[in-house]
């Protein structure tokens, strides 16, 4: 630990005052209804046709949307109020969580939203209260999004689903000459997928489960994890790593983490410039690096009070550095150009 970061926390260090927080109700509702809105038409779009597809909307595409979006909104919520009830706990001042919705755009991938976020009002002054507040959203969204796709893989319709949507899936044509759109696998996605399913059974690829509700949801909520839990900034990931090693050690691993995205952008960029398919690196992560060096920024900022976390929050810690590997994707997605059909033995012999 870093000696100068050391403070003997002087009697008036907290003052006693009482949380009277602000809340702009009207704005939470409002971004709230516009998010689960625009996460229904999200949920339309990927449930009946993929994000490709324009087509006009009808009853049954509005009941399947409901599930993803209900989905999505849980797994921010959750999040979301796991800072806040942290935050509170502490006595730092927040406000509820502002939910961010995204319209939809054509042929841009979206998912209905941007996420959620809430913003403190007032210091924190600990390191200890540093962690809480930071563990405490990703924990708690890692758990709903747990929940969300062992239901999920626990409740997958019949083939005759997939079929509704695509009646040639099994054809030798199917989807040639179109765009492919691919989920990346990660590790706890394909443990999930051989613990709570039967080899009797049909599951999707993951080139299709984006047709699946909570498939989708539970696989997009591990995905905002794992953005949040990268260990720089003022990043979820980066208040632990802070709060667990203090500042020198943090800018370290901050530093090698800017590193790897930024090689996996570069390595993304090249697959869409020269049209190669090595299944490694995405685009997107050399715009998230840019975006975190040049507005979260990579170093953490000093907090008034540092001390040694207890043996109860260490362990969380690490929990929480297990969970970002668990749901990271090096190539969360890929869309490439099918010219040959999808065609498995295997899911022939259930037609």
């Amino acid at each position: 630990m870093e000696n100068e970061q050391y403070f003997q926390e002087p009697q008036l260090s907290y003052p006693q005052f009482k949380i009277k927080p602000r809340m702009n109700y009207p704005t939470h509702i409002l971004l709230f209804v516009i998010t689960f809105i625009t996460t229904i038409i999200a949920g339309m779009d990927w449930t009946t046709g993929g994000a490709f597809a324009m087509q006009s909307y009808e009853i049954n595409s509005l009941l399947r949307a409901l599930p993803y979006a209900g989905s999505i909104i849980f797994i921010l919520a959750c999040h979301e109020f796991g800072h806040y009830f942290a935050a509170r706990h502490h006595k730092v001042d927040a406000t509820l969580p502002y939910f961010i919705p995204f319209p939809p755009i054509p042929f841009f991938l979206n998912f209905g939203t941007m996420g959620a976020v809430i913003k403190t009002k007032s210091p924190v002054r600990s390191n200890k209260a540093m962690f809480d507040i930071g563990i405490a959203g990703p924990i708690a969204g890692f758990i709903a999004s747990l929940a969300v796709l062992i239901y999920g893989f626990t409740h997958l319709p019949h083939i005759d689903y997939l079929l509704s949507i695509h009646p040639d899936y099994f054809s030798p044509e199917y989807g040639q000459n179109g765009l492919s759109l691919e989920f990346g696998d990660t590790l706890l996605f394909a443990i999930l997928r051989e613990l709570f399913t039967r080899p009797s059974e049909f599951v999707p690829p993951m080139s299709e489960i984006y047709h699946y509700p909570y498939l989708c949801a539970g696989w997009f909520g591990l995905f905002v994890t794992a953005m949040n839990l990268i260990p720089v900034g003022q990043l979820d990931g980066g208040h632990i790593i802070y709060s667990m090693f203090g500042g020198k050690k943090h800018e370290a691993v901050a530093s090698v983490s800017m590193l790897v995205l930024g090689l996996l952008g570069i390595l993304g960029a090249v697959n869409l410039i020269l049209g190669m398919t090595i299944g490694v690196g995405w685009l997107g992560w050399l715009i998230w690096g840019l975006i975190l060096l040049l507005v979260i920024k990579v170093k953490h900022p000093p907090v008034e009070l540092f001390e040694p976390l207890d043996a109860k929050r260490m362990i969380l810690g690490y929990i929480s550095i297990c969970i970002l590997f668990l749901s990271f994707s090096v190539t969360p997605f890929t869309i490439t150009e099918m010219v040959e059909a999808i065609f498995v033995s295997e899911q022939l012999k259930m037609t």
